[in-house]
């Protein structure tokens, strides 16, 4: 297979500019924040609601005697 000098030089050129390049990403300028998935006042009333139902079910449970 004949490959023109040309072209084979092309290529070389090519794989020698990956190669220079290769690892010098540059920086991000914009610093992502702390991102949450879910709000901090949803999972603080999350959180408050169970342990609120799970307090009311320890007082109803001992109010009755311990047959709910």
């Amino acid at each position: 297979m004949t490959t023109s000098r040309r072209l084979a030089d092309r290529k070389t050129a090519k794989f020698q500019k990956n190669i220079t390049r290769r690892g010098s990403v540059p920086e991000t300028t914009v610093k992502k924040g702390n991102d949450y998935s879910v709000g901090p006042v949803v999972l603080g009333f999350f959180i408050f609601v169970v342990i609120g139902s799970s307090l009311f079910q320890i007082i109803r449970t001992a109010t009755s005697g311990g047959m709910a």
